[in-house]
């Protein structure tokens, strides 16, 4: 790429005119300012102790240096402390016949050799459905696995179902009390959402016993411990830690019902994983490493034998890693799991994608990993995310309000039906099409909405405005991909072969090089995004990508263009950029299509 060939020039021309040594990757280049002259600017400012010249002398130094000794540069131009270089034609050329041909352009391949990266998302609890801060977690883990693979990495999707602990109980306990036999077959619902159901039974119950309790004197703190519905919950709880077989059954069909309701979403969502790990199946682990910590005193037992770290002096606070009752903690389950994966995998990385708010978690994770002696620890990495937010506030599992991720894809999918049909865009699809491509646009309009925000904003979700064919939004790329294959459909049908492209006999004119320029820089934008672990990267460029084109189509003849060369070129031009845009869009599990 031409950055890399510039940057390399650069260097030598620093020994050159100055026998200073300057590494290839300490120069900074951007794209030149469309008000000047140019393709590619240096900024000159930090070489200027090494040249101990002017910003617009060492600018001038360098540009005629790279204009004898590097043939893409053709021209050079300085505007104070910029040097804007000018391309040859022929550099753009000559980068889209050899990228035309490269069917996986943009992407690495991966090297079987390397220890892969483990990335963790989705980690739901079951004991309710999937929502949309679900939704988040799961298409910014399922993308960002996707790209650090087009990153040349070795991926391993991992998921953490969160299958036991107190809130499991209190489904359970809430079913047995009130359910009367209930399952997902006699009640028509989606296991996950009738197991949900029974959670917010619970709470709604174990208010009134707090309110009764609280009425009778009682201050909130010990009302919500004596209230008789935790108090069984807690009890549930040991009986299932000590393998009580009554309670293990309803806890192991419960949770079928919700592992079939939770595969139904993935599918729909366009999510999957390599493995899934279970915390029933780990915690045992993490205790075993809280009883060696304990040996080695790196934690240590309070009188009613709770289990504790203190990390004060890492500023922190002291942990509870074991309860009096010697029932474990979600701190005890991560401890076993992260411990079993690096068994499993010996990972280069283990990355968790988990909200904002666990931030502290992963930080003491850290600490009593690495108290603990494991070396490995300082390869785990939390990619924080923000949380969604609604116009009517935060989500509440326990209270029921929250915005469900089934609901939600049902929604986008009718929004997309009634924004399409106000605007007649699939009148003369059949009704089997329409509804495919409804889904299509709505899915691609939520995944796209979501993506495009860096993970680490907290994001306003607007269903509305996410679906719009003329903004930055998923159905305008999706539109745009659908324009191209209407072209070129258009050229097949019509005898026109712009297969074998020509290259030579054209000159790349001004809307065709600017679009060049933009697909030119796919790689590193895929680059980009691995290297911060976020798809907005991609999402974007996507959008530039496609507002180009649509430029590119209105200002240019193509079908009816007489001379053929330009004809065959604008062609291709155009198959490359859809090419481009579905590489692009698969990354964020965005599907384009054909026609709209």
């Amino acid at each position: 790429m031409i950055e890399s060939i510039l940057t390399e020039k650069l260097s030598l021309a620093v020994k050159t005119l100055y026998q200073q040594e300057l590494k290839p990757e300490n120069f900074l280049l951007q794209k030149t300012r469309p008000e000047f002259e140019g393709d590619i600017t240096v900024v000159v400012f930090p070489m200027l102790k090494i040249s101990r010249k002017s910003p617009e002398a060492t600018a001038q130094d360098l540009g005629s240096f790279l204009e004898k000794n590097t043939e893409e540069v053709i021209g050079f131009n300085v505007i104070k402390g910029f040097l804007n270089l000018v391309i040859d034609d022929k550099y753009w050329v000559s980068f889209f016949e050899e990228s035309y041909a490269d069917e996986n352009y943009g992407k690495l391949s991966p090297n079987p050799k390397e220890p892969p990266v483990v990335i963790e998302y989705s980690s739901p609890n079951t004991n309710k459905p999937l929502h949309l801060g679900h939704v988040r977690n799961n298409l910014l883990g399922w993308s960002i696995a996707e790209i650090l693979k087009a990153n040349g990495k070795n991926v391993v999707k991992v998921n953490l179902v969160n299958d036991r602990g107190i809130h499991i109980c209190k489904s359970m306990l809430a079913w047995q009390k009130w359910g009367k036999g209930q399952t997902p077959e006699k009640s028509g619902q989606k296991g996950d959402k009738l197991v949900g159901d029974f959670y917010v039974l619970f709470d709604k119950e174990y208010k009134k016993e707090i309110s009764k309790l609280e009425a009778e004197g009682n201050e909130a703190e010990a009302a919500a411990q004596k209230a008789p519905l935790m108090v069984e919950a807690k009890q549930m709880l040991q009986k299932w830690e000590a393998g009580d077989f009554e309670i293990r059954a309803l806890w192991e069909e419960m949770n079928s019902w919700v592992y079939e309701g939770f595969d139904k979403t993935y599918r729909r969502m366009g999510v999957d994983f390599d493995k899934i790990y279970y915390e029933s199946k780990t915690y045992l682990l993490g205790k075993e490493l809280v009883h060696e910590g304990l040996e080695k005193n790196v934690f240590y037992k309070k009188e009613d034998g709770s289990v504790w770290c203190d990390l004060t002096d890492e500023g922190l606070d002291e942990k509870l890693l074991l309860r009096a009752d010697g029932t474990s903690v979600y701190m005890t389950q991560d401890l076993g799991t992260a411990h079993l994966r690096y068994e499993d995998y010996q990972p280069q990385q283990l990355i968790y994608v988990v909200g904002n708010e666990q931030n502290y978690h992963f930080d003491v994770l850290k600490l009593l990993l690495k108290k603990l002696g494991k070396s490995w620890a300082e390869n785990i990495y939390h990619l924080s995310y923000g949380m969604v937010e609604l116009p009517h506030g935060k989500m509440k599992s326990r209270e029921g309000t929250v915005v469900d991720a089934d609901e939600l894809m049902e929604e986008m999918s009718e929004t997309a039906r009634k924004t399409s049909e106000e605007l007649g865009k699939f009148d003369d699809f059949t009704k089997e099409e329409s509804t495919q491509l409804y889904d299509m646009v709505g899915l691609g309009a939520l995944k796209y909405f979501i993506l495009k925000v860096d993970p680490k904003k907290t994001m306003m979700f607007n269903p509305e405005e996410s679906i719009d064919f003329n903004g930055n939004t998923g159905p305008f790329i999706q539109y745009t991909h659908a324009r191209i294959q209407s072209v070129l459909r258009k050229a097949k049908d019509s005898g026109m072969d712009f297969g074998t492209v020509n290259f030579d006999k054209h000159i790349p004119e001004n809307k065709e090089k600017s679009l060049l320029k933009l697909l030119h820089d796919f790689p590193s934008v895929v680059k980009a995004a691995g290297d911060a672990l976020s798809p907005a990267p991609i999402a974007n460029f996507s959008f530039e990508i496609a507002k180009e084109y649509n430029q590119f189509y209105h200002d240019l003849t193509i079908l009816k263009e007489e001379d053929d060369a330009k004809r065959n070129f604008r062609l291709a031009l155009s198959d490359f950029t859809a090419r481009t845009l579905r590489t692009a869009m698969q990354l964020l599990g965005i599907v384009l299509p054909e026609r709209m």
